[in-house]
């Protein structure tokens, strides 16, 4: 009962907050400030702009995982079609079994700086078991024998593909994928002018500095801060 509790309670804002502050002090999380100050809804577990979002709107929605909730509500609520890519089993698995609206599109992809062919692992979870749900390109002694391999196009072959000249919003978790993609997408023709990214500095080497540099990129062209998740690894940019 007691475990139950504490888990339930590690998951509150309040404490995300302090767990957030602590990391700061000891070096081991990112320093960010608010740059934008700009109406920001949550809804889906990810904080966005709804300015510029309507039923002409492209969104592109990197990694599903197990569950469409910020998908479903972007499309509930402005009408916005969304393209979602996500190239692992489970995720495969659960949208072809599902009922979706018609302007939620998915494509088994990876997203990458190239096209070609990419190896995934499967993640393990704090109590040493491999996940089901969320892979990473990144191999841990566990897992270098789970690999799979999976299609991958690059921001700007995918926007072409799909014949798209603008993305009103694209949001990426991709277990530590997201600084190839972002690399690639600073070449890309066209620029999102929302950009949410769950970054996974924890799982790359030098990942702090990995994570303070393409932000400090992103800003080159135009990209500012205006809304940060409770544990600051979340991070949303709006493109002046």
């Amino acid at each position: 009962m007691a475990i139950a509790a504490w888990k339930q309670f590690e998951k509150t804002p309040q404490w995300q907050k302090k767990k957030r502050f602590l990391k700061r002090l000891l070096g081991k999380e990112l320093r960010l400030r608010i740059e934008l100050d700009v109406d920001v809804v949550k809804d889906g577990g990810w904080w966005f702009s709804p300015a510029h979002l309507h039923n002409d709107s492209i969104v592109y929605s990197l990694g599903v995982g197990d569950e469409v909730d910020f998908d479903l509500a972007i499309i509930e609520q402005f009408g916005a079609e969304v393209f979602a890519f996500d190239p692992t089993p489970n995720s495969i698995d659960l949208l072809n079994n599902s009922m979706l609206p018609e302007r939620f599109h998915f494509q088994p992809w990876a997203v990458t700086a190239n096209d070609g062919t990419l190896k995934f692992y499967p993640r393990v979870k704090k109590d040493g078991k491999k996940s089901d749900v969320m892979f990473t390109m990144i191999p841990e002694e566990e897992t270098k024998d789970d690999v799979i391999e999976v299609p991958a196009y690059s921001l700007s072959t995918i926007i072409d593909k799909l014949g798209h000249d603008q993305i009103d919003l694209l949001k990426m978790d991709i277990e530590g994928a997201e600084y190839e993609v972002l690399n690639g997408l600073l070449e890309s023709p066209v620029l999102p002018r929302q950009l949410l990214v769950e970054f996974h500095h924890r799982f790359v080497e030098n990942g702090l500095e990995c994570t303070y540099d393409i932000i400090a990129r992103l800003g080159d062209v135009g990209y500012r801060i205006f809304a940060i998740s409770e544990i600051g690894r979340e991070i949303s940019f709006l493109r002046n």
